[in-house]
């Protein structure tokens, strides 16, 4: 699904809501995602975003990747999105994702004990 037109990022306003960006799609639709994560693979920022049903939710548990930057000169200036067209930056993405993933996981069972 290419996209690379962000309308806004969402700051939530208290600890318990999800930060979200709503994507205009190139058909025209528009999709709430929640920001999982800012992930830095190789240099280079990614974000991974949650897309949500109309009810708030995620219910495949699909993710979407894209290059994510920043104005530094310019902090009130809204990120930008990028497409990942190449497939092996994607995997790398994906990999380090995953990686993402299982410390979050490994963190968790710390925290139990």
């Amino acid at each position: 699904m290419k996209n690379d037109n962000m309308k806004n990022f969402e700051t939530p306003e208290n600890d318990d809501e999800e930060m979200t960006v709503t994507l205009d799609l190139d058909d025209g639709s528009k999709v709430t995602c929640a920001v999982v994560t800012i992930l830095t693979v190789e240099n280079k920022d990614y974000i991974v975003l949650l897309p949500l049903e109309e009810d708030g939710e995620n219910h495949d548990g699909i993710v979407w990747f894209y290059g994510y930057s920043e104005n530094e000169n310019d902090p009130n200036e809204e990120p930008k999105l990028t497409y990942i067209a190449d497939d092996d930056e994607y995997e790398k993405v994906a990999d380090a994702f995953d990686e993402y993933l299982d410390d979050a996981e490994f963190d968790e069972l710390i925290d139990a004990e």
